[in-house]
């Protein structure tokens, strides 16, 4: 055994246990080894990595002394880090927003302009404008023929950039948030015009991150599709600029009643400054705020070099701009008229329109003026707020229509949706079916008080004049003969002639119609008289002569239907020569005006309307007073209609010729048929009020 141990071969270990090392055995420890074990090096190499900072020079002394400097660049590295990480997560944020809305979206190759709402230009018979019409209220500017100061001022105060960017302007966006941010609210907004004409042609105006996606991506389209004017001219064409006004003529209409072409430095200035608030800024509701704003605007200009400073104090040295709170003139009465007839003569017409229409606007500036000098001079002493008149030639084109004292207070059109009582001025129709039974004007009957069941009816003043011819009775007015004539003729035979003549609204067949106490409009009432004019012909009334697109194409054109005959040239000659009295002696002896004319007064119970209406060979016209809701007044058909009519026609009768009424009579002349039995009476000299 012992031989044994000393021939076995003992081989040095690295890894023996402590235990079994001792004095003699050779052993060496981890600290005597140069290179660690494979076990001992991965313990290190981790630590290498939770550590790396500590790699460090010679001798371990930056580790020692270089701690706070490399604290300081480690946080600005690791904060660009951080900055760079986040920026890259919050573009992927961003392009996945944009993709996912974007997708919501149709395909871009189905994307389209949208045809602009059409207008309606409603002009004159000698085409001058009277409105415009439709959802934009103006028609379409091309940017070269608008005045140069209403896209420099525009560009000016909302897109000082818009002809350098591509649709999105990063700088601006910069510069609105950083203001906003500063203000601690939201003060100004970073759409470029571009921005703002996508979202006016596609989108509604939703406060949502998906809208305001889709507008950039709408406005990065439009600047690829459309050169900067053309998007320029599309979003001055259609923006809204207040008061029911979109687009700049609209606008400058609205606002300065003239076209956009003849804008002015301080206008423009004005129209640019609306477009922050356009219905609280609006010189129709604040002037003065309009005007405070248009100042920013003329400052801006200066600013950027657009306007010098000798220009901008002119222009700011301007007075505000007042705009009534509505539309002004009375043609606007006749526009919305000619809106509501228009589906019935074109349909849906799906492009811009001109409507030529048959009124004058020289006749409709002197029916205004007449209506509102009448009211004004006399309309406080007779209680009197309203009053209409209504012209109409012979071939039924209405030359003049006025609805009401002021358009822009009520746009409530008198002349043709009003129903009042025509009074005395209804008669003409009461003593026309007498004279078609075969009385004459000659016919005689006895003015006196009547009874007519419970009926009683009474002269102006309880005044009675006993036998008068039915000539002399017309003309003064006087109701008892009226009475009696309906109720022998028959109150249905009165409803029918009136019908015929023209009358639309529905008459009550009693005793009373005589004394006009159905309602009808001022418009049918003087259509109606149209016959006494043309000598028994009624002629189409009509307020429009063609509608063309703007490129000429014939929509409408009225023609010359040939006019129905209602009444018998020898009734109308009879009725001419009993109506010509009115003027001659009667009750409306202030409308004379040097040439053959004739008509018809009326008043009604309380003096709630006051009327005349009148006609030469030319033109019916027809004049009404009142208030609204039939309040009482103080007036009669010989106190305001009558100066009003004979103000009027003295104005449209100039450079006429002088024609007779046509129709003509012989007094102590039977109707064809009839024995005149009765004798003629006596003219009467006094003057009588219908």
């Amino acid at each position: 055994m012992a031989r044994d141990t000393r021939r076995r071969r003992i081989e040095p270990t690295f890894d023996a246990p402590q235990a079994r090392r001792g004095g003699g055995d050779l052993s060496l420890g981890e600290s005597d080894r140069v290179v660690p074990s494979r076990q001992q090096r991965k313990p290190r190499k981790s630590t290498a990595k939770r550590t790396p900072a500590r790699k460090t020079g010679r001798g371990g002394g930056r580790r020692r002394g270089g701690g706070g400097g490399r604290g300081f660049f480690g946080f600005l590295r690791g904060a660009v880090y951080w900055m760079l990480v986040l920026a890259l997560w919050g573009g992927i944020a961003g392009a996945g927003i944009v993709a996912y809305y974007g997708a919501k979206m149709p395909a871009a190759t189905t994307w389209q302009i949208p045809d602009r709402p059409p207008n309606v230009r409603i002009v004159s018979s000698d085409g001058a404008l009277i409105a415009n019409r439709g959802m934009t209220g103006g028609e379409a500017v091309g940017l070269h023929e608008m005045s140069p100061h209403i896209p420099q001022a525009v560009i000016a105060i909302e897109d000082r950039r818009f002809y350098s960017h591509f649709g999105v302007d990063p700088i601006g966006l910069a510069r609105a948030m950083s203001e906003n941010v500063m203000a601690g609210r939201l003060t100004q907004g970073g759409s470029t015009l571009t921005q703002q004409l996508a979202k006016n042609l596609f989108l509604k105006p939703d406060r949502t991150i998906e809208r305001k996606v889709q507008e950039v991506l709408l406005a990065l389209w439009l600047e690829q599709k459309h050169s900067k004017d053309q998007i320029l001219e599309m979003y001055l064409n259609r923006v809204y600029f207040g008061s029911g006004a979109y687009g700049v003529e609209a606008a400058s209409r609205r606002y300065f009643n003239k076209s956009a072409r003849d804008v002015t430095l301080s206008e423009a200035a004005l129209l640019a400054g609306l477009l922050k608030a356009p219905s609280r800024l609006s010189p129709a509701r604040d002037p003065q705020a309009a005007e405070t704003r248009a100042q920013v605007v003329l400052a801006a200009m200066r600013d950027q070099g657009m306007i010098g400073d000798s220009e901008m104090t002119t222009a700011m040295s301007q007075p505000a701009t007042r705009a009534a709170a509505y539309w002004t003139g009375s043609e606007h009465y006749v526009a919305d008229r000619i809106m509501e007839e228009l589906p019935t003569l074109i349909g849906d017409g799906g492009a811009d329109i001109v409507v030529e229409t048959t009124v004058s606007l020289k006749l409709q500036k002197q029916a205004e003026k007449t209506i509102r000098q009448l009211i004004d001079e006399k309309g406080g002493k007779l209680a009197v707020s309203q009053g209409v008149l209504v012209s109409i030639d012979t071939s039924g084109a209405v030359r003049a229509m006025v609805g009401g004292y002021d358009y822009a207070n009520s746009q409530f059109d008198r002349a043709s949706e009003a129903r009042r009582q025509p009074g005395s001025a209804f008669k003409p129709f009461v003593y026309m079916a007498a004279l078609e039974q075969g009385r004459t004007p000659d016919s005689v009957r006895n003015d006196a008080p009547i009874k007519i069941g419970k009926w009683t009816p009474e002269n102006y003043k309880g005044k009675y004049y006993g036998p008068v011819t039915l000539s002399e009775a017309l003309a003064r007015s006087l109701n008892s003969v009226a009475a009696q004539l309906a109720m022998e003729t028959g109150p249905k035979a009165v409803v029918e002639v009136a019908q015929r003549m023209g009358i639309e609204s529905s008459l009550n067949a009693n005793a009373s119609i005589a004394l006009g106490t159905s309602e009808v409009t001022p418009l049918e009432l003087t259509a109606a008289y149209l016959p006494f004019a043309t000598g028994g012909l009624r002629p189409e009334v009509h307020f429009v002569s063609r509608v063309t697109t703007t490129s000429g194409k014939v929509l409408y054109e009225h023609g010359k239907p040939r006019p129905t005959r209602v009444a018998s040239a020898e009734v109308i000659g009879m009725m001419n020569a009993m109506m010509q009295g009115t003027i001659a002696y009667g009750s409306a002896q202030a409308a004379d005006i040097g040439r053959p004319a004739a008509g018809k007064t009326g008043t009604t119970q309380q003096s709630r309307d006051a009327w005349f209406v009148g006609y030469t060979a030319d033109l019916v016209t027809g004049v009404w007073f009142g208030n609204d809701a039939s309040k009482a007044t103080k007036a009669t058909g010989s106190s305001m209609p009558v100066p009003a009519w004979r103000a009027f026609m003295e104005e449209a009768e100039k450079g006429l010729p002088v024609r007779q009424l046509p129709g003509s009579w012989t007094p102590g002349r039977p109707a064809a048929g009839v024995a005149a039995t009765q004798p003629a009476a006596r003219p009467v000299p006094t003057a009588a009020v219908g």
